[in-house]
């Protein structure tokens, strides 16, 4: 049974539908009206081999703030729901992706207690039409909201542009990781008992 999720989420603010497939090949449909969030959340969803669809209409006449912030929430409510009980997944997951001169590490345990180590220093105001202070936010909320600990950390790297692209793939890949089913974990990979 493939693992979906489907929500939407209307405030003052904006205006947000996401579908998300767990299970799925990599194949999305983004729409946030800010063309480098697009762009991240595209190679998310092909690195992360999730198929996911994104809408969303925010207030960009004030900035990216509410609209990438919002999102994430939003992601991160379909991710927590897609997971369901959490049975035999992996839990963890981790990525190391370069692209030329940048390299990022992104960690991540599905616990279901949301921290989010986030270490990366661009050096430019702003990506494309997005705030580059977002990409923090963007993740801050995705953690809150589907309960992942998450450690991300450019290694190095001077391209902005370059810098956003190894984080947002490594996160596709590490979620991706943590998210498989390994028909050896019987219930819950926790000596707990619980996630």
């Amino acid at each position: 049974m493939n693992r979906v999720a489907e929500i939407s989420r209307k405030t003052y603010e904006t205006d947000i539908s996401i579908k998300l497939n767990l299970d799925g090949t990599g194949r999305s449909k983004i729409d946030t009206g800010i063309g480098f969030f697009d762009h991240m959340l595209t190679l998310f969803s092909k690195h992360g081999l999730m198929d996911v669809d994104v809408f969303c209409r925010g207030d960009l006449e004030t900035d990216s703030h509410h609209t990438v912030e919002d999102v994430g929430i939003v992601l991160g409510q379909a991710i927590s729901e897609a997971l369901g009980d959490k049975a035999s997944i992996s839990r963890y997951g981790a990525a190391l992706v370069p692209m030329d001169e940048s390299l990022a590490r992104v960690v991540a345990d599905l616990s279901s207690r949301p921290f989010l180590y986030y270490n990366v220093p661009f050096t430019c105001q702003s990506l494309g039409d997005m705030a580059a202070e977002m990409v923090e936010e963007f993740f801050r909320a995705v953690s809150n909201n589907a309960g992942i600990t998450l450690h991300i950390e450019l290694l190095h790297g001077t391209n902005n542009h370059h810098m956003a692209e190894t984080v947002f793939k490594a996160f596709g890949r590490a979620l991706r990781q943590a998210v498989t089913k390994d028909e050896r974990i019987k219930g819950l990979m926790s000596t707990k008992g619980i996630l």
